[in-house]
Order: C-alpha cells, then structure tokens, then sequence
C-alpha cells in the first residue's frame, strides 16, 4: 500500500493506526457497498421496487445472529454499529464471512430503476473478496488484526514474522502438523490470554520433544540443551517452586513462541534434506 506524504513525513495526526470508531465507521461503509453490490443478496435478501422485500435464505439476520454469536443489538449495522464494542465488531466481520457471496448472473430489472435481481452466486469468491476488502479496512487500525482464510480474526504477526505463518508445515505427522497449526491458532487468536499463550508456548515445546531424537543428529547438545532448558525451568511446562517466572510474561512468551515455532520449521526441514 502506498505510504502518502504526511505518513512519511510524520505528521499525520494517526502514524500508529486508526482509533476503533474510525475502523468501525470503514467497515459499515465496506458493508453497505457490498450489499449494495448484491454480495448479500443471497443470504439476506433484497429490496424490488414491485415486490418489496424479497427473502434471502435468512429470513431473520438477528435471530440469526443470536443463534449463532449469542448477542443481541448488532443488527442492522448501520444502526447498531456505532454502539459496537471490539469483540462486537470481530463477530460481525466472522459471521458476515459464512454468508457472502458473490453474484454471479441474473436480470435486470429496470422498471424505476430497480436494479439487478441476482440468481447465481459464487460463495468462495465472495468470502475472497470480502477478505481482502475487510482486510483492507483492519489494516488501518492501530491494533494488527486480519481475516484468515478461514474467516477467523487473528492477531497478524510480529513485523518480520510474516512468511513463518504462510509457510507450509513440512511434516506429515498429526503429532507435529496438528499441534502446531493448533498452537498457532490459539496464540493469534482475538482475546487470548496469557495463559492462552503460555499454552500454546507449551504445545510447541511438547512437539520439539517429541522431535527431540531426531533432532540430536541435527543441532548441537549445546543448542538442544537451550531450548529445553527455557520450556522447563521458565514456568512454561512445569509449575514449582524452582520455576524462574519474575519475567514480562506477554514480552517473553511472544519471543519464546517465535523461538520455538521458526525452530520447529528449520528442524523439520533439514529432517527433510537427510
């Protein structure tokens, strides 16, 4: 994305990002084009000059959403958005997700302008450019935040971390590329605690050891001795009187995650290159 002047020059009155009002008024204004663009029409119905409100296949959004996020008041968001919180917003950007899509083919109605009565819709081409649009507006928050592919909003990577997270787990085994992906998950996950981290700082440890006897031939007794020396001695795996714990937990769980995770990456790979 093209950085304009004042961002370079440090004068805009927002270098860090946009305060979450801001954020939230972009996404109403994203929502609104694309429903206006017929990518809810599907789900959600739409409005005939002949025959009015036309059903889509939710015929109540907020029950819908009751049912499903467990929250009253989020709909319709063009009146409900300005009361919305952080999580209210992430529920929304997630639910919106399962029901894009993209219209396809249909017939113009052009009786007083009416518009585009859409039949045919693309369901993953919709949720594609719905991510990158929605996306786009996250991007200008002051917190890192995105929409994965699989339409959960997580937090993005430390800067520089990026490729780790697209890169592919080289490992067929449940053992190693289940519980990564599952660490990883939850450690990037919109709400995770400390404990969450700690957590998933201790799934990655588990898979290290389970790789342990590979790994021998791999790095130094120096290096490996390192690594199990942080996950047992520093209140990650265990929790006594011995453990070293007077640390900034969320400073040093997020270098303990990113230590383990790129080593399990380097190992698995060169595991591959014997």
């Amino acid at each position: 994305m093209h950085a304009y002047y004042s961002l370079r020059a440090g004068s805009n009155p927002n270098p860090s990002g946009l305060p979450l009002a801001d954020v939230i008024d972009l996404f109403t204004r994203v929502f609104a084009l694309l429903r206006q663009d017929g990518y809810f029409d599907e789900a959600f119905g739409f409005t005939c000059v002949d025959a009015g409100d036309v059903d889509g296949k939710v015929r109540d959004v907020g029950l819908e959403i009751l049912l499903n996020v467990r929250k009253k008041g989020l709909w319709p968001i063009e009146e409900a958005a300005s009361m919305y919180k952080e999580d209210d917003l992430f529920d929304m950007i997630e639910f919106l997700f399962q029901y894009v899509s993209k219209p396809v083919d249909g017939t113009m109605h052009s009786y007083a302008g009416c518009g585009m009565h859409w039949e045919t819709f693309n369901k993953r081409d919709g949720q594609q450019d719905f991510r990158e649009k929605i996306n786009a507006v996250l991007s200008h928050y002051e917190k890192r935040f995105a929409l994965s592919e699989n339409g959960q909003v997580l937090h993005e990577p430390e800067s520089g971390f990026e490729p780790i997270f697209n890169a592919d787990i080289p490992s067929d085994d449940a053992n190693v590329s289940g519980r990564v992906a599952a660490a990883t998950l939850q450690y990037r996950r919109h709400g995770a605690t400390i404990a969450d981290r700690r957590q998933a700082v201790r799934e990655l440890a588990d898979v290290l050891e389970y790789l342990r006897p590979k790994m021998k031939e791999l790095i130094t007794s120096k290096d490996e001795a390192d690594l199990f020396n942080i996950a047992n001695n520093f209140g990650v795996r265990h929790h006594n009187e011995k453990q070293k714990t007077g640390y900034d937990a969320s400073l040093w769980l997020s270098w303990m995650f990113y230590y383990y995770l790129s080593t399990i990456h380097v190992v698995l790979r060169k595991m591959r290159r014997e």
